[in-house]
């Protein structure tokens, strides 16, 4: 039987990947007989987060670049790896498409940002050796980029938490280093053949909608 496909939505905090997924999901599950379903990264539910939710409270620094891109990638890779061996290989295995609302390609985003540029392809070439061949993880079928400037899409985080800046975790908080994943997610992009998605034109945010229609236009749902 013919694995699924898995499609994976990314973008910087803030950017609409939890809406986005749940959406193209939905597309994608009236598409195929067997259905589809949709997976998040980091799995904060699951013990297997443990490492990343550390991370992410500050408990081994209070900036993200005190932890190396390689150290935390790690975290975030065998979040991964427990969620597909527990969760929904069977699925996937069985022809059911998977909708990932963030993915190996996290790492490249906001990891990759902590090296010098002249390392970045090294990273990019580490992050699939070790996640998709050490590890064992299928590689994705399209990978969407919500573009949105990180600006905007801090002013969206503010208003997720009803301007309590205490409630944002180490990358949220730290609006150089979410420009600083756009560079990194952008120059991915170009060069994994991601599809990239703009999600706001100037200062006005793209409706929901309209944005849900190019990421099922970018896999073939129009």
């Amino acid at each position: 039987m013919a694995r699924g496909k898995l499609i994976v939505i990314d973008g910087l905090d803030g950017s609409g990947k939890a809406t986005q997924s749940g959406l193209l999901a939905e597309a994608m599950a009236r598409h195929n007989p067997r259905g589809a379903r949709l997976v998040s990264f980091p799995d904060y539910e699951s013990p297997s987060a443990a490492l990343v939710k550390m991370y992410l409270a500050g408990e081994f620094g209070q900036r993200a670049g005190d932890v190396n891109a390689y150290a935390a990638s790690s975290f975030y890779a065998v979040d991964r790896y427990a969620s597909y061996r527990r969760f929904w290989e069977a699925d996937y295995c069985a022809g059911v498409d998977i909708l990932a609302n963030r993915y190996a390609t996290s790492n490249m985003i906001h990891q990759m940002g902590k090296l010098p540029r002249d390392e970045w392809d090294g990273f990019r070439e580490w992050v699939k050796e070790f996640e998709y061949r050490k590890l064992g993880l299928p590689e994705p079928d399209r990978v969407l980029f919500l573009d949105m400037d990180p600006s905007l899409s801090a002013r969206l985080l503010s208003a997720r938490y009803h301007g309590d800046e205490s409630k944002k975790d180490i990358h949220e908080a730290d609006t150089a280093y979410l420009r600083s994943c756009r560079e990194s997610a952008l120059y991915a992009a170009e060069r994994e053949g991601w599809t990239v998605i703009p999600c706001n034109e100037g200062e006005s945010i793209l409706s929901i909608e309209e944005v849900a229609r190019r990421c099922a236009a970018a896999v073939g749902l129009e």
